[in-house]
């Protein structure tokens, strides 16, 4: 603003003024408009067959390494399929009856497949020469969830414990934990290497320390849920965080502060929630999900972080899914659902 001088500087600054509103007006306005969010896919990229699928909520029967290679257990059958060359291998195949693979999981290196059964066995498998590495007990019922932290196998069964296997070790069995008084359906080791966290049918959720597991002390016990937890994933861009879904009497994403011990997010879905992965490229959470209470069952979700708002959907399943995993190589989900 000019106070004195000539009409004539008055009305150059005015004018300047002037320009400098209309300028700032119109920052103000593109601001205010959204970009568009990123192209999302409305269809699937492929269809595999799978026949024989179990549909059953509990189990964890696929899994995708760092080999491209997708491992899964259809019934008594366990193949393989490579997403380069397209090609599927039979690694094997179980002869005795109700002993089907009840859980799948890929070592970190993709050279090891861990893999659970309905009768209480967990096997390692060598995917390149189809053979049988070694036998793992300890289990007294079905095994639903593994995970690898590194040379460590994690395994949750029926029989309410989870057991750290030292496969390094010709006596295994490196600590046995019993706190949860249901079926062990959830296991996920952070990316650090350093928690474990376990979802059971008895809609609890513990973290572990790795360094005090021996000791089955847990560092928190989460009980928000209001059904199962099996979906788990730790975030790969924050240390602490965690999130977790329940299934149908619960059907809530809810994301953790595991530092803190706090919830620091809980999200609506209206349906089971089976499975969940977290986009390494950008900051977004994937859901999958089966049973609803309204027009969302079957389907996927794509959820926008940390916000929770979500951003799309997709899939159009008769059946509910009942697993879901993510290329480790270019990033887009995988899932299932039962013929």
């Amino acid at each position: 603003m000019v106070f004195k001088g000539s009409s004539k500087s008055s009305t150059k600054s005015i004018r300047f003024v002037d320009e400098l509103r209309q300028e700032m007006a119109t920052i103000s306005d593109n601001k205010s408009k959204q970009a568009p969010y990123r192209s999302i896919p409305k269809a699937e990229m492929i269809v595999l067959d799978a026949p024989g699928l179990l549909d059953d909520y509990y189990v964890n029967i696929m899994s995708w390494g760092k080999n491209n290679v997708l491992a899964v257990g259809l019934g008594p059958t366990l193949y393989l399929w490579n997403s380069v060359d397209q090609r599927i291998h039979k690694l094997f195949h179980v002869r005795e009856e109700d002993n089907w693979p009840t859980s799948i999981t890929w070592s970190e290196e993709a050279r090891t497949l861990a893999v659970g059964y309905t009768c209480s066995n967990l096997q390692l498998w060598d995917a390149e020469s189809s053979k049988l590495i070694r036998s793992l007990q300890g289990h007294s019922e079905r095994i639903t969830s593994t995970a690898w932290n590194g040379h460590i196998l994690t395994s949750g069964s029926r029989d309410k414990s989870i057991i750290n296997h030292d496969i390094r070790a010709r006596n295994h069995l490196a600590s046995c934990i019993k706190k949860h008084s249901d079926e062990v359906c959830g296991l996920k080791w952070s990316n650090e290497g350093d928690r474990l966290a376990s979802g059971g049918s008895e809609k609890q959720l513990y973290i572990w320390e790795a360094s005090k597991m021996s000791s089955s002390k847990f560092l928190h016990l989460f009980t928000d849920h209001c059904a199962a937890v099996k979906a788990l994933a730790w975030c790969p861009y924050q240390h602490n965080v965690l999130a977790s879904g329940g299934g149908w009497n619960d059907r809530c994403i809810r994301i953790w502060n595991t530092q803190k011990g706090i919830c620091i997010h809980s999200i609506e879905t209206k349906a089971q929630i089976s499975g969940l992965e977290w986009n390494r490229h950008h900051k977004e959470i994937l859901s999958s999900h089966g049973y609803s209470t309204g027009e969302d069952q079957n389907k996927l979700c794509l959820w926008k972080y940390p916000s929770m708002t979500k951003v799309g959907e997709f899939g159009n399943h008769e059946p509910r899914i009942i697993n879901l995993c993510q290329m480790r190589l270019f990033g887009f989900g995988m899932f299932l659902d039962p013929l």
